[in-house]
């Protein structure tokens, strides 16, 4: 009778992603996993075929973590854009690693950023599109503004030189948006 897998492919994933959380995609070593889980690096070999192809795994579910987070932020705002550069600051803020992994890293897994913020739902497409019925001319020329204002607020908060409440923000990304819709 073959001896039962104690650790399993899920427990070897799950604590590589809580690894990341915590530390870092840096951190995510083969010795420093199997410390994580109490065992050597052979059984993280036996499901994986190297760490390469458990970070790729991990940056995938960091992915599916962003779109979640996104996707149930809330609505703070009627503007376009407004909401999703929230939780898109937010997510900066609560998952520092998450979002170093997700867009200032080199490694992108083939995702572009734009791909990672449109996800499944299409949310920066809903975003151009209500803009469009809002009467702004070039709504992708308007993402491109308020993107590069978004994303620098956010990696802002990894060194901590954002401190503007949830409020302050959303009414600087609603002057943003007013300042920046007329293009």
């Amino acid at each position: 009778m073959p001896r039962k897998e104690s650790i399993t492919r899920q427990a070897i994933f799950d604590a590589a992603f809580a690894m990341l959380r915590e530390e870092g995609i840096e951190n995510v070593t083969a010795r420093k996993l199997a410390a994580k889980i109490g065992c050597s690096t052979q059984p993280i070999f036996r499901v994986y075929k190297n760490m390469d192809e458990l970070q790729a795994a991990a940056y995938e579910q960091a992915a599916v973590f962003l779109a979640t987070y996104c996707n149930e932020y809330g609505e703070k705002a009627k503007e376009p854009f407004v909401n999703l550069g929230m939780a898109y600051i937010s997510f900066a803020a609560a998952e520092k690693n998450l979002f170093r992994l997700l867009f200032l890293s080199k490694q992108t897994y083939a995702k572009s950023m734009y791909e990672l913020l449109n996800g499944e739902r299409g949310a920066v497409s809903n975003e151009l599109q209500k803009a469009t019925v809002l009467g702004c001319k070039d709504p992708g020329e308007l993402f491109t503004k308020m993107w590069i204002f978004i994303h620098g607020a956010a990696s802002m908060t990894l060194t901590g030189d954002y401190d503007l409440g949830e409020e302050e923000t959303c009414k600087l990304l609603i002057k943003s948006y007013q300042a920046f819709s007329n293009c």
